[in-house]
């Protein structure tokens, strides 16, 4: 088995691998196929890693290499399926930002270990070259943000804007040192700059230092609302870091991977944005949102009081009614309360009631959040109804029931003047009667009051997601 005959039969596996990779991302474009995409993506990648296998085998790959690769996949494979049975779905963009983090330090590394074998730059061609170093500075960025991201989801680092004196002047001169030093080894490369190995050596490391710092500056001072726009943004970079490492090695199936990381994550991120009705680069400016306890007044809506009330008389509502709409939020994840959501619809369903639910873009802290909470209860998929096709049935509605969603719900949003303004929004107010089922009286991301809490028409029903279902199902089971 020789390099030259194993070849074309590896490249092919490689292409097939690569469609795979296509066809997945495809599926994932319905909860429905979702599943299937993600497998298939799987065996495309399954596919790719063995034929890259056998490429090594030909090659004659020395005995160290293949230790360092077993350990590696021992490694890699034990903590991801860790992660994968003991991670809750809440924790979901904290682990996504983690594997950002690790996917962009990882074609960092390719890149530098590129630069190395080559010894200067110079050594490379100018191509080669760019490749590296960009795949050096998106790489490092991704890596630092992505782990600033995870730290804020998670509550290690606090949620709102950080900011410090001079910051935005910092992260401006770490890019101009990156540009430059790019600038710099691009030159050397033409021959246009003679640099000596050395001295390459250390513009390199300084571009490393540059972006990784650059990367907890940018991220910093964006608060929390915003860190799900941002991990999809850094995974977008991650897969441009990643198909820069596949033209450093020559890796088609790499280089095709990355760009549809990158190309996916880039649409998912302007999605995103315009669901939040914000640019992207009034995102990376920052200084929105800070969780539930961030400073901020009232929106100035309409005042008035808030009235609260039982499990029983809201059961009677949502009991009698002939439509319900289900708003699932944030709330409903963080008490991994899916499954007793799914109880009182298939209940109300079988007294002749018309139940849906309603899904706003970004409930909750990723994009498809609730589509997949819901389904890992088994919730048909026709009953999830995205916010455009859902909101037009607001007003035939009887009862809104809202769960632990907050700002996605603010009629505020319909205002000028508040940090909601503009941002499409579930319109639940137009139901004839609304039901709340929430902790306490604390604000949402934006850091404003809810105007829906204090509508006439709203009753808050105040515990936590999974006893208040638990309480509603209890009391319409004895109606």
């Amino acid at each position: 088995m020789t390099y030259e005959n194993v070849y074309p039969f590896v490249w092919l596996a490689w292409l097939a691998g690569a469609a795979c990779f296509i066809l997945g991302l495809h599926f994932m474009n319905s909860p429905a196929t979702a599943r299937n995409g993600n497998r298939l993506s799987a065996a495309g990648m399954a596919v790719a890693v063995v034929a890259t296998g056998v490429l090594l085998l030909a090659q004659g790959a020395p005995a160290l290499a293949w230790a360092i690769i077993v350990v590696g996949f021992l490694i890699g494979g034990a903590a991801g399926l860790v992660t994968a049975r003991t991670v809750p779905m809440t924790a979901m963009p904290q682990l996504v930002s983690v594997f950002n983090a690790v996917g962009g330090g990882a074609a960092a590394l390719v890149a530098i270990d590129d630069f190395i074998t080559h010894g200067e730059a110079g050594g490379a061609s100018v191509s080669t070259t760019l490749f590296v170093v960009l795949g050096v500075v998106i790489g490092s960025v991704t890596f630092s943000g992505s782990l600033v991201a995870s730290g804020k989801l998670q509550g290690i680092i606090s949620g709102k804007p950080i900011l410090f004196p001079g910051s935005r002047l910092l992260t401006v001169a770490l890019g101009l040192i990156a540009l430059f030093g790019t600038l710099g080894l691009v030159f050397s490369a033409t021959g246009t700059v003679k640099l000596d190995p050395m001295v390459a050596d250390l513009v390199l490391v300084a571009i490393i230092g540059a972006a990784l710092v650059f990367g907890i500056t940018m991220v910093l001072p964006i608060g929390g609302a915003d860190m799900p726009v941002v991990i999809s943004l850094l995974n977008a970079f991650t897969g441009t870091a990643a198909a820069m490492a596949g033209f450093v090695i020559d890796n088609p199936v790499l280089i095709i991977a990355g760009a549809l990381v990158g190309a996916s994550g880039g649409i998912l991120t302007k999605l995103m944005a315009d669901a939040m009705n914000r640019s992207i680069l009034n995102i990376m400016v920052g200084g929105f949102g800070g969780g539930d306890h961030a400073a901020g007044g009232a929106t100035g809506g309409t005042g008035g009081t808030v009235r609260q009330i039982g499990a029983d008389d809201a059961a009677i509502q949502l009991a009698y009614a002939e439509r319900v709409i289900i708003v699932p939020g944030y709330g409903l994840a963080v008490a991994q309360a899916q499954h007793a959501c799914r109880e009182l619809g298939e209940l109300l369903e079988e007294r002749g009631v018309d139940v849906k639910y309603a899904i706003h873009p970004v409930a909750g802290r990723m994009p498809g959040h609730m589509n997949v909470l819901l389904a890992e209860a088994n919730v048909p998929y026709p009953l999830l109804r995205e916010m455009d096709e859902i909101n037009p049935e607001f007003d035939r509605a009887d009862v809104v029931l809202v769960v632990g969603a907050n700002d996605v719900t603010n009629p505020a949003a319909r205002r000028p003047g508040n940090p909601v303004s503009g941002m499409p929004i579930l319109d639940v107010d137009h139901a004839r009667s609304i039901v709340v089922i929430k902790r306490g009286a604390g604000r949402g991301y934006a850091g404003i009051d809810n105007e829906l809490y204090t509508n006439p028409k709203t009753g808050m029903l105040y515990a936590d997601a999974k006893d208040g279902l638990a309480q509603l199902t209890a009391a319409v089971k004895a109606l």
